[in-house]
């Protein structure tokens, strides 16, 4: 039993005893344990799973990576007021989260489940307001408030898919072997899907920001001289330019949407969700206020999500500004879209690597090796930010810590519910409390993160559709990439290292977890038979 994470399971004779002081009758209908081959997924149903997951984690990196570009670059938004717009969709989308988790949690049983409705019944109104996100309107005064509107609504429709897909993972089946690979399949595809949709996008955007940008460098500086002398016109992206771009976005959102939308299908079709296993029909779920009491109070919960929330900060920062640092620190503009290709390629193919090295070494180890792998790297491009070598070997080595950044989080996560379970059995329905909380926290403090960062581009002096920035612009650049993602994860690390679950105690709490789902199985098989045999 070490530190209170490992409960003895129930005995047959305990679980009896437990059904006979609760109640339990014939009425009850205690809901049946599914037995070992009703228990198993199918690789079809892992595969649509994962498909699932690839609507949130696609956009998610799209928004990461373009949406502060497009922001400051196409839509013509001040830095200043690009800060309060990604604080706001942030901050939206995590209030949302546990407001969603609420409602959920007073969802009525359908004959498609409790989650489904929830995915299905959104993504259509999300995609659609996903193009509006990228739509610049014609009127140039209130387009500020335009993006903060559609930012948040996008947000929240997304956070409607996101919570009841990422509590699905409970729900999927009793077997916690099952629900592991289920997961793996997930990352997997999470990961390929990242790849596909950043893929399409900058190779869709990219051609438009290449071929009208900063031109300049490569002019005498006769010229220079001279086009500063008549304006500056050389300095700014031309109308035209601006119009192209806009179109081009455009077309990249509807893309975008029609892969939303078809990964929503085959989860529909491929996976059935299932009640939970164990406890019984009849028993009500906690009020969510109380059971938000019990998980802000559960001492692992806490702890792993407050490492992985400076973590997710850091990998946020970092991809916020990677597009702004390649075009104005490291003139590598012309091959940003192919290093962040290599970044999420590369972390694709290491996927299959982390599975395996999670299970002989464990999960904690992991992730020390997994985010420390990627601090050198990142000095390294910063350090020589015009080595088009170094960035590209950067590129590919920070692969391997993003993809345990794909694997870890939601891997470790049920670790702790599992616990949580153990230590109270007769507790019901905080899947989604635990789940929803820990997206809640870490959209919270990425809103932060990224506000802040835009801020410091202000007080930096960005200048909005200029094609060269001031020096201390390419210096806080340089200072986002590189000093604060490492300053936020050794912070991460450090609470980390508090985490108790470990890789022991895992898989102790797995063996008492499957105990006690055969126990209730068969308590309920013994009350059955005796309400028969009376």
């Amino acid at each position: 039993m070490a530190n209170g994470l490992v409960v003895e399971p129930l005995t047959v004779e305990q679980a009896k005893d437990g059904n006979r002081l609760h109640g339990v009758t014939k009425a009850d209908k205690v809901f049946p344990v599914e037995d070992e081959e009703t228990s198993k997924l199918t690789i079809c149903n892992k595969l649509s799973f994962g498909i699932g997951g690839v609507p949130y984690e696609m956009v998610r990196s799209i928004l990461g990576f373009f949406l502060q570009l497009f922001l400051l670059d196409v839509a013509q938004i001040s830095p200043f007021h690009t800060s309060f717009i990604l604080f706001f969709g942030r901050v939206c989308d995590a209030v949302t989260d546990p407001a969603i988790g609420w409602l959920i949690s007073k969802s009525r049983w359908t004959k498609i489940g409790r989650l489904m409705p929830w995915i299905i019944g959104s993504a259509p109104f999300a995609v659609l307001s996903y193009f509006l996100l990228w739509y610049v309107p014609p009127f140039g005064r209130g387009r500020f408030l335009w993006y903060i509107f559609f930012y948040g609504l996008f947000s929240t429709l997304l956070t409607c898919y996101h919570v009841p897909y990422s509590t699905l993972t409970m729900f999927l089946s009793s077997d916690l072997k099952e629900r592991n690979r289920a997961t793996v399949f997930r990352m997997t595809m999470q990961a390929i899907g990242t790849v596909i949709g950043v893929a399409v996008q900058g190779q869709i955007v990219a051609e438009s920001h290449i071929s009208h940008h900063c031109f300049e460098r490569n002019m005498s500086s006769y010229f220079i001289v001279n086009s500063t002398l008549n304006g500056n016109i050389s300095n700014q992206h031309t109308l035209e330019s601006i119009l192209e771009m806009r179109e081009l976005y455009i077309i990249a959102s509807g893309a975008i949407g029609s892969i939303y939308l078809f990964c929503m299908i085959i989860l529909l079709f491929g996976v059935r969700e299932r009640d939970d296993p164990y406890t019984k029909k009849s028993e009500k779920p906690i009020p969510f206020l109380k059971g938000t009491k019990l998980v802000l109070r559960y001492s692992p919960y806490v702890k792993l999500t407050a490492s992985f929330l400076f973590i997710s900060m850091a990998i946020k920062v970092l991809e916020g500004n990677f597009a702004l640092f390649c075009t104005y620190a490291a003139d590598l503009q012309y091959h940003y879209q192919n290093i962040v290709l290599i970044i999420l390629v590369t972390a694709v193919m290491i996927v299959p690597f982390w599975q395996f090295f999670l299970q002989r070494f464990g999960k904690k180890i992991a992730v020390y090796l997994g985010t420390i792998w990627l601090i050198p790297f990142l000095f390294l491009m910063v350090s020589l930010p015009n080595n088009l070598i170094v960035a590209y070997l950067a590129g590919a080595s920070s692969g391997l810590s993003f993809a345990s950044f794909f694997l870890l989080p939601w891997s470790m996560l049920p670790d702790v519910i599992d616990a949580y379970r153990l230590e109270k059995p007769q507790i019901k329905g905080l899947e989604t409390i635990f789940c929803s909380f820990y997206v809640f926290f870490t959209k919270l403090a990425n809103g932060i993160s990224m506000g802040l960062s835009a801020l410091s581009l202000h007080f930096a002096g960005y200048k909005t559709g200029a094609c060269v920035q001031p020096q201390s612009v390419a210096f806080a650049l340089k200072l986002l990439v590189a000093a604060v993602p490492v300053g936020l994860i050794m912070i991460g690390l450090i609470i980390f290292r508090l985490y108790p679950i470990t890789e022991d105690i895992r898989v102790r709490n797995e063996l008492a977890l499957e105990e006690l789902r055969q126990n209730v199985h068969i308590s309920g098989q013994s009350l059955t038979n005796v309400d028969n045999a009376s």
